[in-house]
């Protein structure tokens, strides 16, 4: 029996790319489970731990633009796997290190080598799929990675428990290197003719392009802080200001991780369902920015809720990614999709860094030299988060209280144009011409 096109595309192309986000997920949040161990078996200090974990998104961020480079003009298929195999190298080497020159030289290698298991899978999905369909299997592409983050705790935990962690990277390296192979023969190659794509399109065309610059503050500042929140101070928070103990702290991280993986796929369906509507997806991700800052006030003002509400908000905000990139789908063609996605993912981790570093500093300062937090700290800490995601979606909404204020002060007058004409064109790739057998397309 033949099978459908469209499960050959979901065997052959999604599945071994979400395999490789998966595995970016499980390594950028594995140190926190064997911090412990890491410390005990090579004598890190705290400070070391910290510049051991960072080095990761310093090298994931560094490799963006050079990754989305790659990817237009290579393709998926050949970057992934080529950089897969760097992970698993890094992997190899970080089971076998005894000190920290060792250990950071091969943490970098794993952030370089998987800087494009995001980039990479939602390049594939613009190549092979129908545009109605990407913002769907955009979601389910970073649901399916953020399993990683699922693995990352209880799973990994009962693993340690009858092996040493040393042994587990031995285990992620062979699978990693798997990946790698499985991506190279088992994803096809796919052809591109852009119709009408000028010779000079380059990271300039994305850069130079304003409709870039107005959404790209707002993700950055929302979705890095949201990883931020979620990667590392959502722990002391929740120990400090809310008392939890240790099983309540793992049981409230666990759930966090759990719905952060449902975010992906509520993003993506509705994004996937809505758009057809005329609803687009700049105001979906206004919804979000609001929901997220309100769910950081009310943890600052110490809002009469479960904390589990605001910190679930933070949790589904880290995969508004999804939404995003489908944006960025929508703004530039088939041959540019790499570089934009890998600028927008560099200010994405970029903020993130700076937020994680920032909120670290300000607590630092305001700190009353125990290990115990006050709650006025973390206030401050998060406020100035809060603050810049203000001014992001201020800058955000400008042109449309320009054009609101255009339309309201024309209303005692005859109106010659209408709104529509004020605001700036949405320029999507459907110019382009991409290489699809009609079959396919009947398949969908």
């Amino acid at each position: 029996m033949k099978i459908p096109v469209a499960w050959r595309l979901i065997a052959r192309v999604f599945l071994p790319f979400a395999a490789g986000y998966y595995l970016s997920y499980l390594f950028r949040t594995i140190n926190a489970l064997i911090s412990g161990h890491l410390i005990s078996d090579t004598g890190l200090g705290t400070a070391d731990l910290g510049l051991l974990t960072s080095v990761y998104f310093l090298l994931f961020a560094a490799a963006q633009i050079p990754v989305g480079i790659l990817l237009d003009r290579f393709g998926p298929r050949r970057v992934q796997s080529a950089l897969l195999l760097v992970a698993a190298a890094g992997a190899s080497l970080f089971a076998m290190s005894t000190g920290l020159p060792s250990l950071l030289i091969s943490r970098a290698m794993i952030g370089l080598g998987v800087a494009a298991a995001l980039t990479a899978g939602l390049k594939s999905i613009v190549l092979w799929f129908p545009r109605e369909r990407v913002a769907l299997l955009n979601g389910y592409m970073i649901m399916l990675g953020s399993l990683g983050a699922v693995t990352a705790t209880a799973p990994a935990e009962h693993l340690l428990a009858w092996m040493g962690w040393r042994q587990l990277f031995e285990i992620l390296a062979i699978v990693t290197g798997a990946t790698a192979v499985l991506i190279y023969v088992v994803v096809p190659e796919r052809s591109i003719i852009p119709a009408t794509a000028s010779a000079t399109a380059n990271l300039g065309s994305v850069f130079g392009d304003r409709r870039f610059w107005r959404i790209a503050p707002l993700s950055a500042t929302c979705v890095g802080s949201a990883w931020s929140l979620q990667g590392l101070w959502a722990s002391p928070w929740l120990t400090d200001v809310e008392g939890l103990d240790r099983a309540s702290l793992v049981g409230q991280l666990f759930t966090m991780s759990v719905v952060l993986c449902g975010g992906a796929w509520l993003f993506g369906t509705t994004v996937h369902y809505i758009r057809p509507r005329g609803v687009r997806a700049e105001t979906i991700l206004a919804m979000v920015a609001a929901l997220f800052i309100a769910a950081e006030l009310a943890l600052i003002l110490r809002a009469p809720l479960p904390s589990i509400l605001p910190w679930s908000v933070v949790a589904i905000v880290g995969t508004a990614t999804v939404v995003s990139f489908a944006v960025i789908a929508h703004y530039f063609p088939p041959e540019l999709t790499g570089r934009a996605n890998g600028a927008l993912n560099v200010l994405h981790f970029g903020w993130a860094f700076l937020a994680q570093y920032t909120t670290g500093l300000i607590l630092e300062q305001l700190s009353t030299g125990d290990s115990h937090r006050s709650i006025p700290a973390y206030q401050v800490a998060f406020g100035f988060n809060v603050t810049v995601q203000v001014a992001a979606f201020a800058w955000f909404a400008l042109p449309w209280l320009r054009s609101f204020t255009w339309w309201m002060g024309s209303i005692p007058l005859f109106m010659p144009v209408g709104v529509s004409d004020v605001v700036e064109p949405v320029m999507s790739y459907e110019q382009t011409v991409v290489l699809m057998p009609a079959d396919d397309d009947a398949e969908w």
